[in-house]
């Protein structure tokens, strides 16, 4: 069962919903680390870098390969694990505090996978291999499109917190989680 309205009967609004994190995201996993990928491809074209690292460039590969896949999976664990807690600090604000609460779990999930393509631009100025630096920044996509939210996903979220809200969980307050 979706839910068409929230507490006060208003529509839900799925669309506005997700984009917010979904622009987020494309701009800190897509747009950004496009450009600076154009830019290492610029600079490998007409400059380029020398080894600094010599026989240990392949290890560091794969230590960062490694590191990449560990925060992936961290990404993934991390996104279900707080999306999972409830969201909503009254029935009266449930959409609001809905969008405002996915948008700040996504943020910071979004901000660990974007550090997935930093191992390719640090691999890059450390050896000077292009071609690795783009396995590293696909990487990073890959992991973004298993973590971006997706309408299905967000009216499953929706649902759960709808329940949750009706069953009297509600999400506490920052002073009393500091206390």
């Amino acid at each position: 069962m979706i839910t068409q309205t929230d507490f006060n009967g208003d529509p839900i609004d799925i669309h506005r919903i997700v984009a917010k994190p979904l622009y987020f995201g494309l701009m800190s996993n897509v747009l950004i680390p496009m450009a600076l990928l154009l830019l290492c491809f610029y600079h490998d074209k007409y400059y380029g870098f020398e080894n600094k690292l010599g026989e240990l460039a392949n290890s560091l590969f794969y230590v960062f390969l490694l590191l990449a896949a560990t925060e992936g999976a961290f990404a993934y664990w991390w996104r279900i694990k707080l999306l999972s807690k409830p969201m909503v600090r009254r029935k009266e604000t449930f959409q609001q505090d809905v969008m405002s609460r996915l948008h700040c779990i996504s943020r910071r999930v979004f901000l660990v996978i974007a550090a997935i393509s930093l191992y390719g631009y640090l691999y890059y100025f450390l050896t000077g291999r292009f071609t690795e630096t783009v396995f590293m920044v696909l990487f990073s996509f890959i992991v973004f499109q298993f973590v971006r939210p997706r309408l299905g996903a967000v009216n499953k979220i929706i649902e759960q917190q709808y329940k949750m809200a009706q069953e009297g969980k509600f999400r506490a307050n920052e002073e009393q989680l500091v206390k």
